[in-house]
């Protein structure tokens, strides 16, 4: 009797270190998974041109005084140069990383205060397509893999928003006049930075910078 009720014992610890080794493999399945889904967590993001410190802070000013009287939400100046697409973070980090090697600082000048058809357009500035300008975006999409109906037009927005074509025109002739000279600006883009940028979000709350870096001088 004694040997059965031994037996019996090591059958239940066999059986209570076999549920518990059970268990530990069900949570480290679980983590597994948890991690899968992180790593294909897709996110809208962009790439943007940034301007210089005294520009940015010019323009600033400029939108902020437009906003006041037209609505719409606050965002950070600047010329997008890769268009919002799906990626997950790791793949939108290591393609901004590889789109910034070898890319030299570039210039860009304005054209026009114009306006849009579109929230994102609203009114903007609009620059001149020069060939360094084309080729930074076609260098940026051509990292990113990323594909428009349209051609590029570069632009600067200031104020973005759903107005009617009335209320735009005078958007833009507030910012014209606020700035007399916004219409010849000339600045440099030494800073590329990558944005999460969900589109549906008009509030732009959620918008958020991931990265950014220094492009080499010319």
């Amino acid at each position: 009797m004694s040997l059965q009720l031994y037996f019996i014992r090591y059958l239940g610890l066999f059986g209570i270190l076999g549920f518990s080794l059970f268990l530990l493999l069900m949570s480290m399945v679980g983590q597994e998974v948890q991690v899968d889904e992180a790593q294909i967590k897709k996110d809208a993001y962009s790439v943007w041109g940034l301007p210089p410190e005294e520009v940015r802070d010019r323009l600033k000013k400029l939108m902020a005084i437009v906003r006041s009287e037209f609505g719409g939400p606050e965002f950070e100046p600047h010329v997008t140069v890769v268009g919002a697409i799906s990626l997950t973070e790791d793949e939108a980090r290591e393609k901004f990383r590889a789109a910034c090697e070898g890319l030299k600082a570039y210039g860009a000048s304005v054209e026009k205060v114009a306006t849009g058809t579109f929230f994102y357009q609203c009114v903007f500035l609009l620059l001149h397509p020069t060939a360094e300008v084309m080729e930074a975006s076609k260098h940026c999409t051509g990292h990113f893999g990323y594909k428009n109906s349209t051609a590029y037009m570069p632009h600067l927005s200031l104020l973005y928003g759903d107005l009617t074509e009335e209320e735009k025109k005078k958007a833009q002739e507030k910012a014209e006049s606020l700035d007399q000279s916004i219409s010849s600006l000339s600045f440099q883009i030494t800073r590329l930075a990558l944005y999460k940028t969900e589109t549906g979000d008009k509030t732009c709350k959620s918008w958020e910078k991931m990265a950014d870096c220094n492009l080499d001088s010319n």
